[in-house]
C-alpha cells in the first residue's frame, strides 16, 4: 500500500535511474560505486515506498515498466534541479562549477577543442570539462539518458525533449588534388560537384549526410557523384585520400587550417550566391535547470569557432 507520507531520496532515484539507463545492474552498481546488494536494496526502498514495480528483473535482463517509463523523466529532472542546487549553493552562481560532461560530433571536435577548453578555463575557473566526441545518434541518446549535460551538434536535430541553440553557420569548401582544374576557384556552383568523385565519411556523420544533400539540391544522384566504395571514419583520413588522388572532399571551413594545409591540396570555394554550409548548435534537455549558464557555455563555443576560423582563412590563401 501506498504510504502518503514516503518521499524518495537522492540516492534512491539515482539508483534508479542508472539502472534504468544501463539495463544492468552490475554496470549500474559500477558506475554509482556502491555494491550491488545496496543497490538493489536502495531500488526495492523505492518501488515499496512508491508501492510501484519500476523495474523488472530477471537471470537475462531487466526492464523498465511501463510505469518506470512514465516516471523516468521526472527522475532524471529531480536529479538535474539538485545538482543545480548544490552547485549554486557552493557561491558560483552562473559559473557552471564542477563536472561538465560535454559532447561534440568528430567533425568539430577536433578543431574547436584547443580554444575552447582555453576559454572555458578562464571563464568558468571552477568547471571541470569532460568531452566525450560521438556521431550525433549516439550524443543525442547519451544526452536523453543523462549521461551528457550538453552536446555540440549540426541542427537540426528533430529530437524531441532537447532545446536547440543555434551557434554558428559554417561554410563547406571542396578540397580536391593541387593539380585539379578546380584548385584555386572560388565560384563554384552545386552543378561542379557533378565533375567530381567525391569521397564521404562512414554512415552516421552528419557530414556525410549534409553533402548527399548538396547533391540532391543539385539534381545529382549521391550514389553516382560519391565514391560508395572508399569510405573512412575520420575526416583526416578523408583528406589523406585526396592527397592520394583517390577523390574529392567537402571540408568544414574551419577544419581546413588543421587538415587541407598541404601543398599537395588545392581549395575551391562556393560562390556568394550558393549556399553550402551547415548550422552547429548546442542541445540540451529541456529539463535542464541550468539553461541559462548552458546559453552562456554556447557564447564561448562560438568564440572558439571564430578562432578556428580565423587560423582556417589565415592559412589557406
Amino acid at each position: 500500500m501506498h504510504n502518503k507520507e514516503y518521499r524518495p531520496t537522492l540516492a534512491q532515484l539515482r539508483t534508479f535511474v542508472t539502472i534504468a539507463e544501463n539495463k544492468h545492474f552490475g554496470t549500474a552498481a559500477q558506475k554509482l560505486q556502491i555494491s550491488q546488494p545496496s543497490l538493489s536494496q536502495a531500488l526495492v526502498a523505492l518501488e515499496q515506498g512508491l508501492d510501484i514495480q519500476l523495474i523488472e528483473r530477471s537471470t537475462r535482463r531487466v526492464i523498465v515498466t511501463a510505469a518506470g517509463e512514465k516516471l523516468l523523466p521526472y527522475a532524471k529532472a529531480t536529479l538535474e534541479a539538485a545538482n543545480a542546487f548544490f552547485a549554486h549553493a557552493r557561491g558560483a552562481h552562473g559559473d557552471l562549477p564542477g563536472p561538465l560532461t560535454i559532447g561534440a560530433i568528430p567533425t568539430v571536435a577536433p578543431y574547436i577543442l584547443p580554444d575552447l577548453l582555453k576559454n572555458l578555463h578562464s571563464k568558468f575557473a571552477d568547471m571541470e570539462p569532460r568531452i566525450v566526441e560521438e556521431q550525433t545518434e549516439h550524443l543525442l541518446q547519451r544526452l536523453r539518458d543523462g549521461q551528457l549535460d550538453l552536446a555540440i551538434i549540426a541542427l537540426p536535430s528533430e529530437a524531441s525533449g532537447l532545446v536547440e541553440v543555434p551557434l554558428y553557420t559554417e561554410d563547406f569548401a571542396v578540397v580536391v588534388p593541387n593539380d585539379h582544374p578546380l584548385a584555386g576557384r572560388e565560384d563554384l556552383k552545386l552543378d561542379d560537384l557533378d565533375s567530381l568523385d567525391l569521397l564521404l565519411l562512414d554512415d552516421g556523420h552528419c557530414l556525410r549526410d549534409q553533402i548527399v544533400d548538396l547533391c540532391r539540391q543539385a539534381k545529382i544522384n549521391p550514389s553516382e557523384a560519391t565514391n560508395s566504395v572508399t569510405r573512412a571514419s575520420s575526416l583526416t583520413t578523408i583528406v589523406q585520400l585526396v592527397i592520394a588522388g583517390l577523390g574529392a572532399t567537402l571540408v568544414p571551413e574551419s577544419a581546413l587550417a588543421a587538415e587541407a594545409n598541404h601543398p599537395q591540396l588545392g581549395i575551391a570555394r562556393f560562390d556568394d550566391s550558393v549556399t553550402a554550409q551547415r548550422q552547429i548548435g548546442l542541445v540540451f534537455r529541456n529539463s535542464a535547470a541550468r539553461a541559462d549558464e548552458f546559453r552562456e557555455f554556447g557564447e564561448t563555443v562560438k568564440d572558439a569557432f571564430d578562432k578556428a576560423l580565423t587560423r582556417s582563412r589565415e592559412s589557406i590563401q
